[in-house]
């Protein structure tokens, strides 16, 4: 499998965007979770990969979405993204996610990319916007992977993501990602109206087929102002995507990325790991992108390393997430978001100001904890991978699974 992708890749991908990904996301990457962990040691939590929302203007209207799509623009201006960038290379980061909204709708996005040859980005997209220049564009800067949403086929595609011929557009800016010999992925968030058609190996040839180089299944999150609870996965179903994730990657020529479990199949939160947090579109502060509250904001003249490592709120969130649960503490446990919040008079850092009103009317739910459904990685190389660059980092110590597991 592993050969096999490795050529795929060589074969494929323009030696720019090789170099790039092999530097930048690679050996940087490496080096900044090293310089991670050895902050974790004097009390210092700066993560190693930061996720900004550039802007909070979409095309689609997805179901479920919590973004602001709907509303005014607000985006994040060129010199505080420079000003986010490079506070974060001084202190050893290279990689940024890039989200939105959607993120090809900021005017300044690739003026942004080109200012920063020395990192890499991996952008989320529903690739509407990705034309034959701006994939050429990207390939002359070489330093962004695009990672294109499929949410299903053509019909619920449509019910998805509220609009008309969204997967064969889609489709179309997917196909000239790869035209232009990008590093490419497909990511899915997986729910009941998709699970049976893109969790499967049919699905995943297909991607081979096409040329796809690695794809990333979400779950499903019911949260923001219109939650569809009728979309969200089973428990059963969430240990059947971990399951068929850990047997596919050891068997099909495609990475596929997952970002809650650990080389033992431990689940874990990023937020509560401290290894990511989230900039939105607003300039908040959050401790990740479903938490739309924030205590601090990127607008400030003093460096961002220390506006997070000095910050009560995310420390006080990032502990108190790892002490009641592995899994995601908005989905288990909603309460203590509001807690938080108010404990730390936390600024709503939406637009539409109803985010506590929102987790007030949620309800707790299973997410990717179930301690008895622990599934390790079948292959050496994620393994490895996770073993020594992305696991829990030793937060969870003092967590006691049968006390504080929700009941659900």
């Amino acid at each position: 499998m592993i050969f096999s992708l490795t050529s795929r890749i060589l074969r494929t991908v323009d030696p720019l965007c090789l170099a790039k990904v092999g530097w930048n996301f690679g050996f940087k990457g490496a080096r900044s979770v090293l310089l991670f962990k050895k902050r974790m040691e004097q009390g210092e939590f700066f993560p190693p990969f930061l996720y900004i929302s550039i802007l909070n203007s979409c095309n689609l209207r997805c179901q479920g979405c919590w973004v602001d799509v709907d509303k005014p623009r607000e985006a994040i201006k060129l010199d505080d993204l420079n000003k986010i960038v490079n506070d974060a290379k001084r202190h050893g980061n290279a990689f940024f996610g890039v989200l939105g909204g959607e993120p090809f709708m900021h005017p300044e996005l690739f003026d942004f990319l080109a200012m920063h040859p020395d990192c890499y980005f991996q952008i989320f997209t529903n690739g509407q916007f990705i034309t034959e220049k701006a994939a050429n564009t990207l390939r002359k800067l070489g330093n962004a992977t695009p990672l294109i949403s499929v949410e299903g086929n053509s019909t619920v595609s449509d019910e998805r993501r509220g609009n008309k011929d969204v997967l064969n557009r889609t489709l179309r800016g997917l196909q000239n990602c790869l035209n232009a010999k990008l590093l490419t992925g497909v990511a899915t968030s997986l729910c009941q109206t998709n699970i049976d058609d893109l969790l499967s190996r049919e699905w995943l040839q297909k991607l081979i087929d096409m040329g796809v180089h690695y794809t990333w299944y979400h779950t499903y999150r019911p949260v923001g102002p219109k939650i569809n609870d009728q979309l969200a996965l089973s428990p059963d179903q969430i240990t059947k995507v971990r399951r068929f994730v850990t047997s596919m990657r050891a068997e099909m020529p495609i990475a596929i990325v997952d970002a809650y479990y650990d080389h033992n199949g431990k689940a874990l939160c990023p937020m509560a790991t401290g290894i990511s947090h989230h900039i939105g579109p607003t300039g908040g502060l959050e401790p990740c992108p479903i938490i739309q509250f924030a205590t601090e904001n990127e607008k400030t003249d003093r460096d961002l390393f220390d506006v997070f490592t000095q910050s009560a709120f995310l420390k006080d969130f990032r502990e108190t997430a790892a002490q009641h649960t592995r899994g995601c503490i908005v989905l288990e446990r909603p309460d203590l978001v509001k807690e938080l919040a108010l404990r730390h008079s936390a600024k709503d850092t939406t637009i539409r100001q109803t985010a506590m009103a929102e987790v007030e009317s949620m309800h707790p739910r299973t997410s990717q904890w179930r301690e008895e459904e622990e599934i390790p990685e079948k292959h050496w190389m994620y393994r490895v991978a996770k073993r020594y660059f992305y696991y829990d980092f030793g937060v969870y110590q003092q967590l006691d699974p049968k006390a504080q597991s929700p009941n659900i």
